[in-house]
């Protein structure tokens, strides 16, 4: 089963993945997709308000970031990872719950990353926002850095995410009924 839907002017069918007896989402992944990357980035950078950093989650919101931090003419943008890395200056750490991943995970900054950002405004970006968990803890990173979030954005709502009214995206994702119907 697959969903069609047009984003950022392009079509894209996204193949639909059981989470449980019943729903179904829409799988969105942006990895390898170059054209509709940098479609996506243009569209988020013309309702982007404005930042000094953009910060994002490992790992598929790293794509959309990178084009917009090129986009923009950004000299550098901010990566929370999975696992902290042997070259980071300390971590700071923070638990993250999301539809997509199995369990809870631990999302975790650079303290030297920290550091730049305190004081500034910081953008989070990802491809799509649905329960918010992994929106959450990037805010719950930044906060905890001294920085400001000066707006959340996503190119897929999906769910109850689609409601928010402090979540900028491009277009709404179903949910979807094991036979593939969309749920109302």
């Amino acid at each position: 089963m697959k969903y069609t839907m047009t984003i950022a002017g392009l079509q894209r069918d996204l193949p639909l993945c059981k989470i449980n007896d019943d729903l179904y989402i829409g799988a969105f992944v942006i990895f390898g997709d170059c054209e509709l990357t940098i479609a996506c980035a243009k569209e988020l950078l013309k309702r982007a308000p404005d930042y000094d950093y953009l910060l994002t989650a490992e790992a598929k919101g790293i794509p959309l970031e990178y084009e917009m931090a090129r986009q923009h003419g950004d000299k550098k943008y901010f990566l929370a990872r999975k696992k902290p890395k042997l070259y980071m200056s300390g971590v700071l750490e923070v638990v993250d719950k999301s539809i997509t991943t199995r369990g809870e995970q631990k999302l975790y900054l650079d303290k030297a990353d920290a550091e730049i950002m305190k004081g500034k405004k910081i953008l989070i970006v990802d491809d799509v926002v649905s329960t918010g968990g992994s929106i959450h803890a990037l805010e719950t990173l930044v906060k905890e850095t001294g920085a400001e979030i000066c707006g959340e954005m996503c190119i897929l709502a999906e769910g109850d995410a689609q409601n928010r009214k402090d979540l900028i995206y491009l277009e709404k994702l179903p949910l979807f009924n094991a036979d593939g119907t969309i749920k109302e």
